[in-house]
Formats: structure tokens, C-alpha cells, sequence
């Protein structure tokens, strides 16, 4: 956890940066800011929801899967102690992280079911991959896992936003969109990832992506990227909002204009220096400054809220 005076001066220019204006800016928007709790496994349940309520989001994106916050064998005991734990901190829980693949899986029905009951509205699956020995029949192997387990979903009112993660099925939108369009908008659609979709795609590419995905969109992960060249050829780097290759602006038109309103999940896959109580503490300030890019991103593209137009 932060340390006593740092935690109090987080907090000050958490608070300052609010009364200044930072939700104001991106206010219109209705979705909810969250934090994806991968980025601080060592914190418990309500360590956690401490913490990212200090740093200023609306609520949390929860892993429930190996590793998470919430194993999956345990999610019809634990789930709702971390739900708890989230919401009695004031803050949102719209959307968990699963690896789930299929239906059949043992901890699928324990995670949605429970999902369902505690009104979480929105699950990412896990990853399906490509053995590129045949890639038709590959996909439609995942098409028909993915159907059941959206299906399993839709039973316990639980919709399920696709991630087009790259170098997995789907990164490139198209492949999994044939099978998407199938199903009902209401309860299958995509997670979407605009770096990832850069990374893929490419100037134009992201675009066709983004606007391919836009009317079914039900939430989506931000994180930023470069190029970069190394003795071993051109890699990804992963680097914080703004500093990277995704036009933020143009991403977000996209979205306005298509209506979306859904939970925003923040990603800190760059390196963050530190270890123990150290990173967590520059991990929350990092998480920080992103949501402010964010914040102001958002407001130039959805517009000021209303009330703050409003002559006092």
C-alpha cells in the first residue's frame, strides 16, 4: 500500500485534479473508468478496492481466473466477498476477466452463474489460438466453444465482449466477427482493443477494425505502443497513454459517434519500476496520470458535461 505521506499527497492531487475539472472534461460519457486489478496482484479484495478508489476510477475490472484475484474454482466463494469488498468502497464492478474457452469447462457455470446473481453485467473469455495447421477448421472449432460459452452467459445474464488480443484468434476483428454477427448484440459482442488493433492493423487497419466493431462494442481496454527496433528486429513496447502510436482521437469519434457507453478498462502493461510497496505505489501513480489523458481524451470526444456549461 502507498506509504503514510505519499497515500496523503496521492490522494490531495487525486482530489485537486478532480475539483479542477478532470471529470468534468470527460463528464458526457456515461461509462464507468476502471482499473484492470491484474496490475496490483498483490493487493486483497479491499486493499485493492482502497487503492483504486484513491487513484479516482469508478470501479474495478476483476480477474477471475488462474493467478486473479478470484480463482476459478473458488468464484462461487469467493466472488462475492471481492464483489463486496469492491462495492462497499463506492466503487463499480461491471466487467471480470476470465480465461474461460468453453462451456464445459468446470469453473464456466460457478463463474457466470455467480456473475449473474450478483448483477456483474459484462465477462471477457480467454484466448483462443491458431496451430496455423488448418486455420478454417481452427476457427470454426473456437466459433462453436464460443457460441456455447456466450450461450452459458446469456442463461445467467451475463453478456460477453470478444478481446481482440493480438496474435490470438480474432486479433484481426474479421475472423471472429463472422461468427459474432451471428449472435445476439445483446449479449455477444466485442472487448475491444485499439492498441492491439494498431498493432495489427495499422494506420488504416485499426479503423476498419474500430468501425467494424463499434455497434457492437460492449467495453473496451485501453493501452498505448511503439515500434521499436532491437538487435532481434522490430518489437512492441508498451508505454503509457499519449506516448505511443494510437490516435486517441480519432479512436474515440469512433466511439461517440456509435453511441458506446461501456466500462473502459485501463491496462499498465509497460514497465513500472519498483518492488513490493514500492511498485504498487508507482503503479497507482502511474494508473493516475493515464487516467487523466484519459479523462481529457474522452471530453474532448464526448463533450463537456452539461452542468459545467451552466452559468453558476
Amino acid at each position: 500500500m502507498i506509504s503514510t505521506m505519499n497515500r496523503r499527497e496521492f490522494i490531495a492531487a487525486a482530489a485537486a485534479t478532480t475539483a479542477g475539472g478532470l471529470l468534468g472534461a470527460g463528464g458526457s460519457f456515461a461509462g464507468k473508468l476502471v482499473l484492470f486489478s491484474k496490475h496490483l496482484p498483490d493487493m486483497d479484495w479491499r486493499r485493492l478496492a482502497q487503492n483504486v478508489k484513491g487513484a479516482g476510477f469508478d470501479g474495478v475490472d476483476l480477474t477471475v481466473r488462474k493467478g486473479g484475484h478470484v480463482a476459478p474454482e473458488r468464484a462461487a466463494e469467493d466472488l462475492p466477498k471481492a464483489a463486496a469488498a469492491i462495492r462497499e468502497a463506492g466503487l463499480d464492478l461491471p466487467m471480470i476477466t476470465t480465461g474461460l474457452l468453453a462451456a464445459a469447462e468446470p469453473a464456466a457455470q460457478p463463474i457466470l452463474s455467480t456473475a449473474g446473481r450478483l448483477g456483474i453485467p459484462l465477462f471477457k473469455p480467454g484466448y483462443y489460438k491458431y496451430d496455423f495447421v488448418d486455420v478454417r477448421r481452427e476457427l470454426e472449432k473456437a466459433g462453436s466453444d464460443f457460441r456455447a460459452l456466450a450461450e452459458l452467459g446469456k442463461r445467467h445474464a451475463v453478456a460477453v465482449g470478444y478481446h481482440n488480443h493480438a496474435g490470438y484468434l480474432g486479433a484481426p476483428v474479421w475472423d471472429m466477427a463472422r461468427v459474432i454477427d451471428t449472435l445476439d448484440p445483446k449479449w455477444v459482442g466485442y472487448y475491444f482493443d485499439v492498441c492491439h488493433a494498431t498493432t495489427e492493423g495499422g494506420d488504416a487497419g485499426w479503423k476498419i477494425a474500430a468501425s467494424l466493431a463499434a455497434p457492437r462494442i460492449k467495453m473496451i481496454a485501453v493501452k498505448d505502443f511503439f515500434w521499436e527496433k532491437s538487435a532481434r528486429g522490430w518489437k512492441t513496447r508498451m508505454c503509457p497513454l499519449g506516448a505511443g502510436m494510437v490516435d486517441w482521437k480519432g479512436y474515440f469519434r469512433i466511439l461517440a459517434a456509435a453511441g458506446f457507453a461501456g466500462p473502459v478498462s485501463l491496462h499498465l502493461e509497460y514497465d513500472i519500476p519498483g518492488k513490493g510497496a514500492a511498485l504498487e505505489d508507482n503503479t497507482l501513480r502511474a494508473a493516475a496520470a493515464d487516467l487523466e489523458f484519459l479523462r481529457a481524451r474522452l471530453g474532448e470526444a464526448y463533450g463537456p458535461r452539461a452542468s459545467a456549461e451552466r452559468p453558476r
